[in-house]
């Protein structure tokens, strides 16, 4: 069947006003306590529209919050890697900070520890792609030369975002901008360090 441009366009309208209604209710009632019902009803569109493009609640503010995260958290290349990190971290800890992103987020990460295919959807849709761009920046800088060669830049972005995700969860203060650039100091003087020769042991000598 050929789909119309009309009937195209209407269908993007209805994908948006289920996505937006998501986060509005989360936001409003909190996020255990949104349904696919009430998400159909603020969004003006049937629940059967929804099961035909998601198949739960926890999958519409899946996306939402993708979609939301890759706009709000890009990853400037102005040169500095130490000032593009400190951005891109700054845009993050405001995201998960603020309604309805920070509930819906944590509605997701709390439903995914007894669901194992929504998991797989997180890592898929949300983890995996950001981890590796993040990894795809500090390879980058350190093609400029702005971090050392043997550096463990997947290690790296576990302690970037590690300490960010340890406040989100646990429902701790955020980091502010000082705290952020400490933490980027911290991480690119560990990649220095962490990427020095060491001195080889002699025969038999226990290093």
């Amino acid at each position: 069947m050929i789909t119309s441009p009309s009937s195209l366009r209407r269908s993007e309208r209805s994908r948006r006003a289920t996505l937006d209604a998501a986060l509005e209710l989360c936001t409003e009632k909190g996020y255990g306590r949104v349904t696919v019902e009430a998400i159909a009803a603020r969004a003006g569109v049937s629940k059967k529209t929804i099961y035909r493009w998601w198949p739960s609640k926890v999958a519409v503010m899946l996306e939402a919050f993708a979609q939301v995260l890759v706009g709000a958290t890009p990853f400037a290349e102005t040169g500095d890697i130490a000032a593009d990190l400190r951005a891109h971290i700054n845009s993050l800890v405001r995201l998960i900070s603020t309604p309805p992103y920070g509930p819906a987020y944590s509605g997701i990460l709390s439903e995914m520890h007894h669901d194992e295919e929504l998991a797989r959807s997180v890592r898929e849709q949300l983890v995996d792609p950001r981890f590796e761009a993040a990894v795809g920046r500090l390879r980058r800088a350190q093609e400029q030369g702005q971090i050392p060669e043997g550096a463990d830049l997947p290690l790296a972005v576990e302690l970037l975002y590690g300490p960010v995700y340890y406040r989100h969860v646990l429902r701790k203060p955020p980091q502010d901008e000082a705290t952020v650039a400490a933490l980027v100091a911290h991480a690119l003087r560990s990649l220095s360090a962490g990427s020095a020769p060491e001195e080889a042991a002699a025969p038999g000598q226990v290093g």
